[in-house]
């Protein structure tokens, strides 16, 4: 649909005009402390300003048994998030337009010591033209953004003219279950757009990523007969080794990837976390890693994960002592592959024009070294995944934070996008 200038003007007039109640409603979200497993009490606060909004409301628990078996389906664990998909809907007087998909994540990872922090993580403090806090930018802002992209069009007294489904998930920076949910649940529509921090550029192409946990077994001794005992921190130091080998290969083979070739270390490997043993004068006896590893877009996450067992058992076939007692190796969270968004689609164009309109330059494009939920929309519902958001800082570290002026930015540009994308009536009074 083609919207007049007038119309354009106004949406963008109308974003501007909400602005403040967007930044406070984006502090709101950023004050819940929603790491995994915690974010029942804004998923309750999203589902209620979604409510009040007027939209048709469905909340609904992860079916473990569905996950499991899907091939794309991160692994189940104990602290697996028991937390709802919340999804909103917005259904028109008639179905003119394309539907469309609007989601956003509202998990957090872990803050770290607070001391680190210049500010207190779930404030949401506004310094200049930033708000600070963890998840302000990873992605409460875009969470935000969604509600009121679409509020926009209501205060000049227009609605899409399309099913619009607004879904807000959990388990996105563990495994990808709660988007992966809202397939399984059978939501579908023409395009998706999710507001990532993502510099105001569109992402072209997405890393996939697996975890796995690295489970070792040692020989406990006193330090004073070290030698007739194995410590296992010292065994899984060595497998590490193994596993950054194999890390350089996969960035060798990425060199001849179209998307990923000319960046120098597309795929990374990340030891996350590792403990082990019990006592300072004990040989330890037992130690364990998590990690987290990038794969190429193409590769299928199971092949993978079969490329890293094989590695892990031939090295240690070759270790004197690992050979007699082999690393467990566990996969615990991600196992999701890469996608690509292909070029030349329409959702793409109307996105392009939209934001030329409210930033005033033209859409660039990048890669993502960094799991995205947008690969649910791309692989499995096989539509237009626009993975499309604000600029932030320091995303996963020490005062993390987002530009408010991008903000105002990239919510017009939605707007315009819903607008156009969906088409507009008349809210009927």
């Amino acid at each position: 649909m083609q919207l007049s200038e007038d119309i354009r003007s106004k949406i963008i007039e109308a974003v501007n005009a909400g602005f403040d109640d967007q930044i406070a409603f984006t502090r709101e979200l950023v004050a819940f402390p929603s790491q995994r497993g915690a974010e029942h009490a804004v998923q309750d606060h999203i589902f209620r300003q979604m409510r009040q909004r007027g939209y048709a409301m469905e909340r609904f628990e992860m079916d473990r048994a569905a996950l499991e078996s899907h091939p794309g389906g991160g692994a189940w664990s104990d602290t697996h998030s028991s937390a709802p998909i919340v999804v909103g809907i917005h259904r028109p007087r008639e179905e003119m337009g394309r539907s469309l998909i609007l989601q956003a994540h509202v998990d957090v990872v872990p803050e770290g010591p607070h001391a680190m922090w210049e500010r207190a993580p779930y404030a949401g403090e506004i310094d200049g033209d930033w708000m600070y806090g963890r998840g302000a930018a990873d992605m409460k802002a875009g969470a935000a953004a969604n509600l009121f992209a679409l509020d926009a069009l209501r205060r000049i007294g227009l609605q899409p003219a399309a099913t619009v489904y607004i879904q807000s998930v959990v388990e996105e920076e563990s495994t990808g279950n709660g988007a992966l949910m809202t397939h399984l649940r059978g939501y579908r529509a023409d395009a998706a757009l999710i507001p990532e921090p993502e510099d105001e550029e569109l992402v072209r192409a997405n890393i996939g990523v697996l975890w796995f946990r690295i489970e070792v077994s040692g020989l406990p001794v006193h330090v004073s007969d070290m030698g007739t005992g194995s410590n296992a921190i010292d065994a899984a130091w060595r497998v590490i080794g193994e596993l950054r080998a194999l890390e350089a290969e996969w960035n060798a083979r990425a060199k001849d990837d179209p998307h990923f070739g000319d960046d120098p270390h597309p795929l990374n490997l990340n030891i996350g976390k590792i403990e082990g043993g019990d006592w300072a004068s004990s040989v330890p006896c037992w130690c364990a890693v998590d990690c987290r590893i990038a794969i190429l877009p193409g590769m299928d996450a199971h092949e993978a994960a079969r490329e890293i067992e094989g590695r892990i058992a031939a090295f240690t076939r070759a270790d004197s002592y690992l050979a007699n007692n082999p690393p467990k190796v566990i996969f615990n969270g991600f196992r999701a592959q890469g996608y690509v968004l292909e070029p030349g689609s329409d959702a793409e164009a109307v996105l392009a024009k939209a934001h030329r309109e409210a930033i005033g330059k033209p859409l660039n494009l990048r890669t993502a070294r960094a799991y995205l939920d947008a690969r649910v929309y791309a692989l499995y519902d096989r539509i237009p995944a626009l993975c499309y958001g604000p600029t932030g800082k320091n995303v996963h570290g020490y005062n993390e934070c987002v530009s408010l002026p991008s903000v105002r930015r990239i919510t017009a540009a939605m707007a315009l996008f819903i607008a156009e994308w969906c088409g507009v009536e008349s809210i009927e009074t």
